[in-house]
């Protein structure tokens, strides 16, 4: 196993071993989805609310393991495997930040949940940023619209710039620490504001790239035609 799998792992056995600690601490009923305030609005039995993020965790861990082994473009993905690496951590750490505040709720210890996942989202989106300036094309990371899987040049055109825009959204996340009101504005229209700005660049790009390879393909077929590139009168 690698590293990163290693000490992903890690981190998921010692969410279980959480798990089974506090389990007998906790209600039969266990708050698990708070809204835009910050307010419990769901709740599940003990046992769901105890092992499903650790679960979430494993299948995510599974996934990010066969990514790279069943991309048909793998050899791309190992071109920036440390910083895939480095996300797969990121998620598996991020989910046992989420983990330990649902525990924490749930045996009495009272906050507002968004506020205190802000500052996560925001190093979460940033790290997002390090990983597209990064990612080479691929059917699993990145910025995946038609476009981009459809030409290099428009991948690495969009993904250089939608990585910019995804550290800025990180750092605009980070702001929601200091407003309990706006906590969830700050984390997601920035996040919605990218996707639709890296749509739109990488079908822009895409259209470049085509009128400029027909232009191109008019240039050799008129050489071909007329090698000497001299116009000559019709002599009848």
């Amino acid at each position: 196993m690698r590293k990163s799998e290693i000490v992903s792992l890690g981190i998921i056995l010692f969410s279980f071993i959480v798990g089974i600690y506090f389990y007998p601490k906790m209600a039969e009923k266990m708050a698990l989805h708070w809204n835009a305030q910050g307010q419990v609005d769901g709740y599940v039995s003990k046992c769901w609310g105890v092992f499903l993020i650790p679960l979430i965790s494993v299948g995510l861990l599974l996934l990010f393991i066969a990514i790279p082994k069943i991309d048909p473009l793998k050899h791309n993905i190992e071109k920036f495997r440390k910083y895939y690496d480095g996300f797969m951590v990121l998620i598996i750490v991020f989910l046992f930040y989420l983990y330990l505040l649902t525990v924490f709720w749930n045996i009495g210890i009272r906050f507002n949940m968004i506020q205190l996942l802000t500052p996560a989202f925001g190093i979460l989106f940033y790290y997002c940023g390090i990983l597209i300036e990064n990612a080479k094309r691929n059917w699993f990371i990145g910025i995946r619209t038609p476009w981009t899987l459809s030409n290099d040049v428009v991948w690495e055109r969009t993904h250089k710039v939608g990585g910019k825009f995804f550290k800025a959204a990180g750092v605009i996340a980070f702001i929601g620490v200091f407003s309990q009101s706006y906590a969830l504005f700050f984390i997601l229209v920035p996040v919605i504001l990218v996707a639709l700005c890296t749509i739109i660049y990488s079908y822009v790009e895409y259209q470049k790239e085509m009128k400029k390879r027909d232009e191109m393909m008019c240039e050799g077929t008129f050489s071909r035609s007329n090698p000497s590139g001299r116009i000559t009168a019709d002599k009848r």
